[in-house]
């Protein structure tokens, strides 16, 4: 027997707002009987095929400290460091470089969302295959 995870889930001040900006970065969509709106203080989206989804839930504390658990992201086109910038237009902030940190053309780059949950950002598949 074994279990397989339903969700992940993100503690917030604004589910509705955090989910919103998730769903650039994801490209993720509300559920279609359940959509979000402005005020809810539970707010689930999900990968356009019916996979992955992530709840986000509104709690009175602010985050403290580095997350335990974090998202590694991959670029679907492009490399790491053009979905870099897509992120930092949408308003992901900087929190470590560590691009060639085994070597040229290597490492990540960690992130925060609007609300500082650190998420880090990979290379490409094509561009980690051609190093």
């Amino acid at each position: 027997m074994t279990a397989c995870i339903s969700h992940t889930s993100v503690d917030c001040r604004d589910a509705y707002q955090l989910s919103q900006w998730w769903k650039q970065v994801l490209g993720y969509v509300d559920v279609a009987d359940d959509p979000n709106d402005a005020g809810d203080e539970e707010c689930m989206i999900i990968r356009p095929d019916g996979g992955h989804r992530v709840l986000f839930i509104e709690v009175p504390e602010d985050k403290q400290g580095k997350n335990r658990l974090h998202f590694d992201l991959r670029p679907t086109e492009g490399s790491r460091d053009e979905e870099l910038a897509r992120l930092r237009q949408l308003g992901a902030t900087e929190v470590a470089d560590l691009r060639g940190k085994h070597g040229p053309g290597t490492g990540w780059v960690v992130l925060a969302d609007p609300e500082g949950n650190e998420f880090c950002i990979l290379r490409g598949e094509a561009e980690a295959a051609a190093t």
